[in-house]
């Protein structure tokens, strides 16, 4: 039986990369603070952004999807969910936004991930919310062909037992302030994962209580920037780093390093995304066109109009389409692809 030691932290985890990652991560959270105190309505724009992109992601990464404009009217609450995955698609959005509101209030206990779980399928007219799971499960990949089973987490019945020990024993470390609660949050994810305690919204699940524990203690880059969506873009990565930290886990043998390192570098990435909007946003003192031109100027990669949006929140859709307009009659940009993956990059062999 696996036994919860967040009194104590594994000397693995207190290397040298862990130990930077951290203080790069204390370092843009002060940075943060200072721009929220003075931009208070590009931050509301952002975190507008943030939800859809959130809800949208998380669901994702499970293979729930509808349309970006049906995903955009149900976030914001102009439209009712038609099926399933829009229901859950709903319910995930009624979940953060409860904890977007109260995380101060809210305490990772049983019961309330219990509350929190029947919140996420409040929408869905089967009653499968609000349930530890009633069967064994197994994570398992299919490989030719041929299920392999990945990972086995404790049975149907050892599940409460489990949770509840888990809860105590983070509440208990997290309360005692000993040791930094970035640590203590991704180690709780990771075990809360292995426990795998639902028949379904694990991951979920996982992702929704990341973003509660990390507001609990003072790191709000979630609510502006998708944590999420950093996830489902490195989810191969957040696979193999989960499986490899579980290998004994039921015997206490695991390493708890490669996941707790991967956490703390999309939090990281989160914090780097954050500074990085906000310095461009701050910058007053060239044109909205100029600072379109400039996106493009600090990236290889391609934009599409709503990576523009995403990034200047303060610019309309007609000054992005102008500017794009100029910057592809100049010869600055080029523009790749057609219809809805229409983007734009920059033209490197552009000479003035």
């Amino acid at each position: 039986m696996h036994t919860f030691v967040y009194n104590k932290l594994p000397q693995e985890l207190l290397c040298s990369q862990i130990i930077n990652l951290v203080s790069a991560i204390r370092e843009n959270k002060g940075k943060q603070k200072l721009f929220i105190e003075a931009k208070p309505d590009i931050l509301n724009a952002m975190l507008e952004i943030a939800k859809v992109q959130s809800t949208g992601a998380s669901n994702r990464i499970e293979g729930i999807y509808t349309s970006d404009n049906r995903l955009n009217a149900i976030v914001k609450e102009k439209a009712e969910p038609k099926n399933r995955s829009e229901s859950e698609i709903a319910g995930y959005r009624e979940v953060l936004q409860l904890i977007h509101e109260n995380y101060d209030y809210i305490s990772p206990t049983v019961n309330v991930i219990l509350q929190l779980h029947r919140d996420l399928y409040q929408f869905s007219p089967a009653s499968i919310g609000g349930k530890f799971k009633n069967s064994d499960n197994v994570i398992v990949e299919i490989e030719a062909g041929q299920e392999r089973i990945k990972f086995q987490p404790p049975t149907a019945f050892e599940t409460y037992d489990a949770m509840e020990r888990l809860s105590s024993a983070f509440i208990e470390a997290i309360q005692k302030e000993e040791h930094e609660p970035l640590l203590l949050i991704a180690m709780f994810i990771f075990d809360f994962l292995c426990i795998h305690p639902f028949n379904d919204g694990n991951g979920r699940m996982s992702r929704l209580l990341t973003l509660l524990l990390l507001y609990r203690a003072d790191y709000t880059v979630g609510k502006y920037i998708s944590l999420e969506m950093i996830i489902e873009k490195t989810k191969e990565t957040y696979y193999e780093k989960l499986e490899e930290s579980s290998h004994g886990w039921l015997e206490n043998k695991h390493s708890y390093l490669p996941f707790v390192k991967y956490y703390l570098e999309v939090i990281l990435n989160a914090y780097n995304d954050f500074s990085s909007r906000v310095g461009h946003l701050q910058n007053n003192t060239i044109s909205k066109p100029e600072r379109i031109k400039q996106l493009f100027d600090s990236t290889l990669h391609k934009l599409s109009k709503k990576d523009i949006l995403n990034r200047c929140p303060d610019i309309s859709m007609s000054t992005v389409e102008l500017s794009l307009s100029d910057l592809l009659k100049s010869g600055y940009i080029i523009k790749v692809g057609a219809g809805r993956s229409t983007a734009y990059i920059k033209n490197t062999d552009y000479q003035n």
